[in-house]
């Protein structure tokens, strides 16, 4: 969620009174970082994943389900369970917990960075597994923790154990309570000031999904019936599965940041989970656009309601004094590519402060990132702290920098290195993804962040140009929305990843699975990559499962979560095809949703012939499939160890002699990765 630190936040008033300083001291941040970091080379690869998980608590006796407002106190005990860990199973696999902003709410990382070998890539469902079972352990009776988005009946009636009246001075919702934000003062300030800056209350409006007896679309009525939600709980108090990797460089993840971003929308909608807001069943499946406008801070005129010629300014200390156009919320998609090479592919709207670009390129940053970084520096804090303000030592620090860095909520996030501490471990240039929704099992959870780190290698191992015009990964962002989109829509995509730039529309079992005579797939170039490095028979069969699961989506013989939720709640005898979920209805969902990540439902339609291990229920877990392989250390990581000890390694560039005419190499150019076969799903 972002950056957490003690101390008192600064009032709104106070906030925007220092935005001009923060804002032209968090660029002076950034150099200080550039300066420190530009040089750093052959960092080795780490990455980490991040799931965010959601308490909630049934009443068997009344077949109903509260959010459950624990989180501080669960998580006391589970950072509590980890430390006795670390002291008795030195070197095991961790686990740490972090705060996010439902009070409901928790989010886990592994201890420590998987590492560059092969192996670690079967790593990563272990440690969720794991911490899956240290956090049932810490539940209370009737309490459960499924990875689902969000929670279905939030904002309706009375939804949260302990009771609370709706409202409150951070909010001021007319449906969800204050005490649903986590109490670090961060979180209610932050909810604050976005509506302070904005003038009013959020508006979150997603579609309504129409069905036989909706009332809404009866004969004669007026508009396009919608979801009404009018805080930012109803955005942030949904859960997420992110991925964070190291570059070997500045360059490197840079690079990554531009040809992932075009992967933002594709898994987006590979991931889908969230088919109800606020009770009523959606017309879309995806989460992402209700949380952009439940942090919207933008003003009427920086929205483009009314017109800023005629319009005074808002507030003179404000960025672009409240009135200068903003085209995107705060929490969108990517407004500008940042490495050189992609600068052709920028053609969408990507407002900048002047005098932030202007300090940036006299500090020798080129053009591209420059943009990007003044790009950021349009929006004002919304959190100031006292006492750190001129206080921040700009060579010493990055805390303004962070303070706009972690607000800006894009589908990729660009992480320069943080300011070296003494006895801490090096930290280089970081790439996150964004995008996907935290899926129902570990299995799922795991096989997107295999995906996502196969693919990260084959771009660079395999010189592959996934790159689009960025208008065309947003009008992609807006059809990964749709109910099924997988099956239903067609996204734009880059035709040749080693020809001349073009793209055109493709189902999405084309673009994931390949077509013969079309796009190659991205899956057979993940097998491509898998046969390159050697991957051993230690860790393929689960990498194939993982790589099955998703070509089984894409080519639609499995259904994504929403799509099954979806079918659960029309097929339920409770539901009455008005589009309402009744509290029976997501009694038996939340509780299906659990017993499927914690192996205790079989699900084939999500998961074809993948079993999950059920869980013991004794605070740890049960080896899963495939786990031998990852019994490596988490530390364990660098690439000459790996190699040392004999073990594949996660390699960035192909090893083979280059071929000029076939593409990086003889063997895996483009000549060998056309002719790549479809392969059969490991389900």
């Amino acid at each position: 969620m972002g950056l957490l630190k003690a101390g008192a936040p600064m009032t709104w008033e106070d906030t925007v009174e220092r935005s001009e300083y923060v804002r032209r001291h968090g660029v002076l941040q950034f150099l200080a970082a550039y300066r420190r970091a530009e040089a750093i080379a052959d960092d080795p690869l780490y990455y980490g994943d991040e799931v965010e998980h959601a308490l909630l608590k049934l009443d068997p006796s009344r077949r109903e389900v509260r959010i459950s407002l624990r989180g501080a106190e669960v998580m006391q005990a589970l950072q509590a369970r980890e430390g006795q860990a670390g002291e008795e199973e030195e070197g095991s696999l961790g686990a740490t917990w972090h705060q996010e902003y439902g009070s409901w709410m928790l989010e886990s990382t592994p201890s420590a960075p998987y590492g560059s070998d092969a192996g670690s890539l079967v790593l990563v469902e272990r440690s969720m597994r794991r911490r899956r079972a240290r956090l049932q352990a810490a539940l209370a009776e009737h309490e459960i923790a499924p990875t689902m988005v969000n929670f279905p009946l939030m904002g309706v009636g009375e939804f949260t154990v302990p009771a609370a009246a709706p409202g409150g001075p951070a909010s001021m919702s007319s449906s969800v309570p204050d005490a649903c934000i986590n109490g670090h003062p961060r979180f209610g300030t932050l909810t604050a000031n976005i509506r302070r800056r904005r003038g009013s209350r959020v508006d979150v409006r997603m579609p309504l999904f129409r069905d036989e007896a909706t009332p809404e679309f009866a004969a004669g009525a007026a508009g396009e019936p919608s979801i009404e939600m009018d805080c930012m709980a109803y955005g942030m108090g949904m859960c997420c599965l992110q991925v964070t990797f190291q570059g070997a460089n500045m360059d490197e993840a840079r690079l990554l940041h531009d040809q992932l971003a075009v992967l933002a929308p594709i898994l987006l909608a590979l991931t889908a989970a969230t088919p109800i807001f606020r009770g009523r069943l959606a017309a879309t499946d995806a989460r992402w656009s209700a949380i952009s406008a439940s942090v919207d801070d933008r003003t009427p005129a920086e929205r483009g309601d009314v017109d800023p010629a005629v319009e005074p300014a808002v507030d003179a200390r404000m960025a672009g004094g409240g009135i200068s156009r903003l085209s995107k919320s705060r929490y969108d998609s990517i407004s500008a590519y940042i490495h050189p090479a992609s600068a052709a592919h920028n053609d969408v709207a990507c407002e900048v402060d002047g005098a932030a670009l202007a300090q940036l390129r006299e500090g020798g940053v080129d053009a591209s990132l420059a943009r990007h970084i003044a790009h950021l520096f349009v929006r004002d804090p919304l959190v100031v702290f006292e006492g750190a303000v001129e206080e921040v030592d700009d060579e010493r620090s990055t805390e303004h920098f962070e303070s706009i860095n972690s607000t800006n909520w894009q589908t990729m996030r660009f992480k320069p290195p943080p300011v070296p501490r003494s006895g801490a471990p090096h930290v280089g240039w970081r790439t996150e993804f964004r995008s996907m929704e935290v899926q129902l099992t570990d299995f799922e959870n795991a096989a997107f962040v295999a995906f996502v780190m196969l693919v990260s290698r084959a771009i660079l191992a395999l010189d592959l140009d996934l790159l689009v015009p960025l208008s065309k990964v947003d009008e992609n962002m807006r059809r990964a929305h749709a109910a099924d989109a997988v099956g239903g829509q067609e996204f734009w995509f880059r035709t040749d990843p080693y020809g001349e730039a073009g793209a055109r529309e493709m189902s999405m079992d084309e673009i994931m699975n390949g077509r013969e005579g079309g796009f190659v797939g991205l899956l057979p170039l993940c097998r491509q990559y898998l046969e390159l490095i050697g991957c051993g028979l230690e860790t393929l069969p689960r990498l194939r499962q993982y790589l099955g699961l998703l070509e089984g989506r894409a080519a639609g013989r499995l259904l994504t979560p929403a799509a099954w939720m979806r079918r659960f709640v029309r097929e339920h005898p409770e539901y009455r095809r008005d589009s309402a979920l009744p509290p029976g209805v997501a009694y038996d969902l939340v509780r299906a949703c659990d017993e499927i990540g914690l192996g205790r439902r079989a699900c084939p339609e999500l998961l074809g012939e993948v079993a999950v291990e059920p869980f013991a229920g004794d605070g740890d877990c049960a080896a899963s499939p495939g786990e031998a392989a990852g019994r490596v250390p988490a530390r364990n990581g660098s690439s000459t160890a790996a190699r040392a000890e004999g073990r594949p390694t996660l390699l960035r560039r192909c090893l083979c002699p280059p071929d000029a005419l076939a593409g990086p190499c003889k063997v895996h150019g483009r000549r060998g990765l056309a002719a790549v076969p479809r392969t059969a799903s490991a389900h």
